[in-house]
């Protein structure tokens, strides 16, 4: 009976890997009285109220592309900022209210980093391909 339960155990770990890596599955740390994120192919959108922590995810983007990232935040109070992230967890890219936009030409995969402080209200994250 037990070699079920490690065959188990190993095909959900290849499922949430597979989520994942196609930048379906996220990662957070998150402390708030209301937290709602949404990834998708050309934004991430974030509605919050007292929140703490971060959430990192997969950017879906297309290697050998440049990017424009433009953030917009509406923030009644605290901050949210948010980083590229190179293959070695190194931040490429950082974006807040005091710098909103930024280019850069992706080469591999990366992944997107939020993290907010003390922070009530929405947040977009939005990029194109130039």
């Amino acid at each position: 009976m037990r070699p079920y339960y490690l065959i188990f155990f190993l095909m959900l770990g290849a499922v949430i890997y597979f989520l994942y890596s196609r930048g379906l599955a996220v990662t957070k740390c998150i402390a708030a009285v209301l937290f709602v994120f949404r990834a998708g192919r050309d934004a991430d959108r974030v509605k919050i109220d007292s929140c703490n922590g971060w959430v990192r995810h997969l950017g879906r983007f297309r290697q050998g592309r440049t990017y424009e990232f433009s953030f917009e935040a509406r923030l009644s109070k605290g901050e949210a900022e948010v980083s590229l992230l190179d293959r070695d967890k190194r931040p490429l890219l950082r974006l807040n209210r005091q710098c909103p936009t930024g280019t850069i030409k992706l080469e591999e995969r990366y992944d997107l980093r939020w993290e907010f402080q003390n922070a009530t209200g929405q947040c977009e994250l939005s990029w194109r391909e130039i």
